[in-house]
């Protein structure tokens, strides 16, 4: 937070209106699903997108400035007609929330904005998510506007679908702005009805392993996943494979391994649930295998690396391990004794170090607060 009230202060001679900050996220369960209407169990990390921010003055309402710590004196500019698809790079998520605010009727200034974040990118933790709800809790308290978290989360949803050209479900946006700390959070997308779930796990740590392979989800990839469940909701004549069960009518293989895999999920979500409500915490483990499986299998968005850092992790003592995010890359989430967690690490890193791959960098987490002004 302080560097980026710095960075503003020595961009623009002034002190930043406020600043505000978004969490990444992990998802301990619940993979593809957000699109299908179905389940999720996602938490918020402490580590989060910082956006410190003023009005522009002079500037024409809409107009934005954007810099970056990652990207030292670079300034972009951003006109108030700014159209979908028009400004590049990773600006764009910024430039889409106050596009998508302004779109929804919203009065929205002109505004500077430096952006920072200990959050790595490309780890399958939500960092342009959490870019675009920082940004939006940014825009409308500089604008004097309280909008609920959960519309601020379709907003910025919009964003990124609409203006970015990436066609995510709002699992991310939902997890930085809702969650709690100290709680997963149990997001039914379809009607986005939330309940915050107490994490309870006595003895038990949870490791994030990111394999720092770099993805990006814009490519084609995720599209291509979700046509295919579109497609295999619109074969079983159902509204979305949230509501599939017998899936023998679809005869293509590939559409019968997508539907296989988020009918699964969203049963394994509600199972995983149950348990940790139960005090059982330690019986999920299989559930977060099983869903690795499922994602590497059925879904097939999973990659060498993400693979190695499960087997090594389960191989070392760990409960149970998952990579999280959309996949090809990112990190992986598992189960692991507390008095194993150094051991379970360990094995991962030489995994990789047998396999000639960069380090992984490996760090226990736990269900933090959602996003929130900081200043």
């Amino acid at each position: 937070m302080n560097e980026a009230v710095v960075a503003f202060r020595e961009a623009y001679g002034t002190e930043p209106e406020g600043v505000w900050a978004a969490p990444g996220r992990v998802n301990l369960i619940g993979e593809h699903t957000d699109y299908n209407d179905g389940f999720v169990l996602p938490f918020a990390l402490e580590q989060t997108v910082t956006v410190a921010a003023a009005p522009w003055e002079g500037a024409p309402d809409g107009a934005l400035e954007v810099s970056s710590l990652r990207a030292p004196g670079e300034r972009v500019g951003v006109p108030p007609d700014a159209e979908p698809g028009s400004v590049p790079g990773w600006a764009a998520y910024p430039a889409g929330v106050l596009w998508a605010l302004r779109d929804a009727g919203h009065k929205i200034g002109a505004a500077r904005l430096v952006v920072g974040s200990d959050l790595p990118d490309g780890a399958g933790l939500s960092s342009s998510a959490a870019l675009e709800c920082a940004t939006a809790l940014a825009l409308t308290g500089l604008a004097g506007i309280a909008l609920p978290g959960a519309e601020l989360a379709r907003l910025a949803q919009r964003a990124e679908n609409v203006f970015v050209g990436m066609p995510c479900g709002i699992l991310d946006q939902s997890a930085s702005l809702l969650s709690t700390a100290g709680h997963l959070l149990l997001l039914d997308t379809r009607d986005l009805g939330v309940r915050q779930v107490p994490f309870a796990a006595d003895g038990l740590e949870l490791l994030l392993v990111d394999t720092r392979v770099k993805h990006s989800l814009v490519d084609g990839e995720y599209a291509a996943r979700r046509a295919s469940c579109e497609e295999a909701a619109r074969r079983l004549g159902v509204r979305a494979l949230r509501d599939a069960g017998d899936l023998s009518a679809l005869t293509d293989p590939v559409l019968l391994r997508r539907a296989r895999h988020v009918v699964g999920e969203n049963a394994r979500v509600e199972r995983v649930v149950a348990l940790l409500e139960a005090g059982r915490a330690a019986g999920i483990g299989p559930l977060l295998t099983a869903s690795h499986v499922s994602l590497r299998d059925d879904f097939e968005v999973s990659c060498p690396e993400l693979d190695a850092a499960v087997a090594a992790a389960l191989a070392a003592g760990a409960l149970g391990a998952r990579m999280t995010g959309g996949g090809f890359g990112g990190s992986v989430i598992a189960l692991v004794p507390a008095d194993a967690v150094a051991e379970v690490a360990a094995a991962v890193a030489l995994a990789f170090a047998e396999r000639g791959w960069a380090e992984p960098h490996c760090r226990t987490v736990t269900p933090s607060a959602g996003a929130r002004r900081v200043r």
